[in-house]
């Protein structure tokens, strides 16, 4: 049975739209050409990095995020980021007797942006930046294994990738679901993995709390 349920971050809880807009202006390239490149990189299966590298060869992310801080620009979202279904199929799933958690590739800034946004709403929230490995490394799955009082396959993580979130998340024994939205989820959802590899496929955040309480009537 599923017990637990852990959800990415972007683009599966927190709508990246404006962020990745930030970044275009900070670039000094218009928006369009930006997300334009941005999907590009996807459809090719290269890093969402390698969009920097296109504009600015040599482009340090890390680097670039610490200038756009001291300048008073860095990097942020807030509740008007946040997908409109995410309050309501957090409150269902807590209503069911689910644990909740969130983990992602964050920095430590956007760990204390979730720690604020979800305060008593979730029992864990977990960043590559606090753990020290980042996905798609099976050791960022083992660190969400180890902080959840489950076993991982009663864990459901759910994210909008198969490359990052899917695919290991399975290899590392857990259940998956693929929500269908964002330019990942949006590329790859026709693909065999996207068909094959998730416990679930879902295209909203409300659908989980229904097919958890399908799969846990079906596991008794």
């Amino acid at each position: 049975m599923i017990h637990a349920v852990v959800f990415d971050v972007g683009e599966c809880l927190v709508d990246e739209t404006r962020e990745y807009g930030t970044w275009a202006d900070w670039l000094g390239v218009p928006r369009h050409t930006f997300h334009a490149m941005f999907g590009a990189v996807i459809a090719q299966g290269r890093d969402y990095r390698d969009v920097f590298q296109e504009f600015r060869p040599g482009f340090d992310l890390y680097e670039e995020r610490e200038k756009r801080a001291s300048a008073g620009k860095p990097e942020s979202f807030g509740e008007e980021d946040l997908y409109a279904d995410v309050r309501p199929a957090l409150a269902a799933l807590r209503e069911n007797g689910l644990w909740l958690g969130i983990a992602g590739n964050q920095t430590v800034r956007a760990g204390a942006i979730l720690r604020e946004l979800f305060s008593g709403d979730v029992d864990l929230i977990g960043t590559s930046d606090d753990w020290g490995a980042s996905k798609p490394d099976l050791e960022f799955f083992k660190r969400v294994a180890d902080a959840v009082p489950f076993d991982a396959g009663e864990i459901l993580y759910v994210g909008d990738r198969c490359d990052n979130d899917i695919r290991p998340a399975r290899q590392a024994g857990m259940q998956t679901a693929l929500v269908h939205r964002g330019p990942w989820a949006t590329i790859q959802w026709d693909g065999e993995e996207a068909r094959d590899l998730p416990t679930f496929r879902v295209e909203g955040l409300l659908e989980l709390p229904f097919v958890v309480r399908q799969f846990n009537d079906r596991a008794r």
